[in-house]
């Protein structure tokens, strides 16, 4: 009776053994070694070209007359139970946007995700027959009520770990309020946004 090699002695079997490696060089040769752009799953950091650490306000951000002449603004704003509320929407992301407390300026706002148990969001809206569209409502302004429920939550497509807000009520304060950081700051829907305090997960 003919006697089949076994697979130690197969000359294919070495040959197919180094397959994945072989792939694996091939993969790292053709991916470029730079950071990835956005996708259409997701939202990738975008490169900082202004001098400042990702996260972080330089000064002259900071003490740009326009932002100072805004905080005298935001300062005489009233006390009260609710937020102030920055809608910032990146493709694939999970967070809802930028919340701070009245009187306060955006350099101290915090990166939301919103818990809809009690409310939807402003820009939940039926996937049929509507003119508008998820992420609509970019960089309107809110007045938020509602409360921090404690909790942090994972964003997968930012990398972020990222305070819960339940939210209670809202209502439009302005849909054209300009900038939010800083003037001239850039908007990219596929890109996470340049400049994000607190840094992410603290």
């Amino acid at each position: 009776m003919k006697q089949h090699p076994s697979r130690a002695e197969d000359p294919a079997v070495p040959r197919l053994a180094l397959l994945p490696f072989v792939l694996a060089v091939v993969a790292m040769a053709v991916l470029p070694s730079c950071a990835t752009t956005g996708g259409t799953g997701g939202a990738t950091t975008a490169a900082v070209g202004n001098g400042s650490i990702e996260g972080q306000l330089t000064s002259s951000q900071l003490n740009h007359p326009q932002v100072k002449a805004r905080n005298a603004i935001i300062a005489s704003e009233p006390p009260g139970n609710y937020y102030i509320g920055r809608r910032w929407w990146t493709d694939g992301t999970r967070f809802w946007g930028y919340l701070r407390e009245p009187g306060k300026p955006w350099s101290t706002a915090k990166l939301v995700i919103m818990n809809e148990s009690a409310m939807k969001q402003p820009d939940r809206i039926p996937e049929e027959g509507s003119l508008q569209v998820h992420g609509y409502d970019h960089n309107y302004e809110y007045r938020i009520w509602g409360s921090f429920t404690g909790k942090k939550i994972y964003d997968p497509n930012s990398n972020f770990v990222i305070p819960e807000f339940r939210l209670a009520k809202y209502e439009v304060i302005s849909t054209d309020p300009g900038f939010l950081f800083y003037p001239g700051e850039k908007y990219n829907p596929r890109y996470l946004p340049e400049v994000h305090p607190p840094f992410p997960g603290s």
